[in-house]
């Protein structure tokens, strides 16, 4: 039986690096795998291991808009990222961690 809990993070980033392989649109195509390892080595700077997780998903359902990545539980969202809003990303991530 499954077992419910509570997250034991703060904020948890989802960063979709879905890949359709060139069929159509993905969020791979826009270089959310670096956009992700940014926000990995950025989170890790900032020493909110056990704070923030950062993760890759699967297909968020908008590929049209992406890369995406949202952030929970605080039900952010943003579209057409590139590696440019790392920034912008982590400040954001910083007001969620209380820290900004």
């Amino acid at each position: 039986m499954a077992i419910q809990n509570e997250t034991p993070f703060i904020a948890h980033v989802f960063v979709c690096t879905n890949d359709r392989g060139g069929e159509r649109k993905s969020c791979a195509d826009g270089k959310s795998e670096l956009v992700k390892a940014t926000l990995k080595e950025l989170v890790d700077a900032k020493g909110w291991k056990g704070k923030v997780r950062v993760s890759s998903s699967g297909c968020l359902g908008v590929c049209s808009a992406g890369p995406n990545v949202m952030i929970y539980p605080q039900k952010v969202w943003f579209s057409n990222v590139s590696p440019d809003d790392v920034d912008e990303i982590v400040a954001v991530i910083e007001s969620c961690v209380g820290e900004g």
